[in-house]
């Protein structure tokens, strides 16, 4: 059975998650945002066991960048780095926006 992989979240995502998670609270209701928020964790801490599974984001390929993955959650998108034995959570987004400008700031450092 192959070794779990680590996974670390950057601070920025921790800031995302209580975005996204005070959005849904005040938009539906806490228990809503609750269920988000748990799925939302589910799927990063999942990324322990198979890291290499997400695809890679399209605006991203289309810079020939292919250093970052990401798993949808509908309609969010967890953005991620597998670099050794660890796997690196930098971004959760909402898929309904314009990413290219926010995918360039926090995952390229542009």
């Amino acid at each position: 059975m192959p070794r779990p992989t680590r996974v670390s979240l950057a601070a920025a995502v921790e800031r995302d998650l209580d975005e996204i998670y005070d959005h849904i609270a005040l938009e539906a209701s806490p228990a809503r945002a609750d269920k988000v928020f748990e799925r939302l964790r589910e799927q990063i801490h999942s990324l322990a066991l198979s890291p290499e599974r997400g695809s890679w984001p399209p605006e991203l390929l289309a810079l020939g960048v292919r250093d970052f993955r990401q798993l949808v959650v509908r309609p969010w998108r967890i953005f991620y780095r597998v670099v050794g034995d660890q796997v690196n959570v930098l971004l959760i987004a909402d898929s309904r926006r314009n990413l290219k400008t926010l995918l360039e700031r926090r995952l390229l450092g542009a």
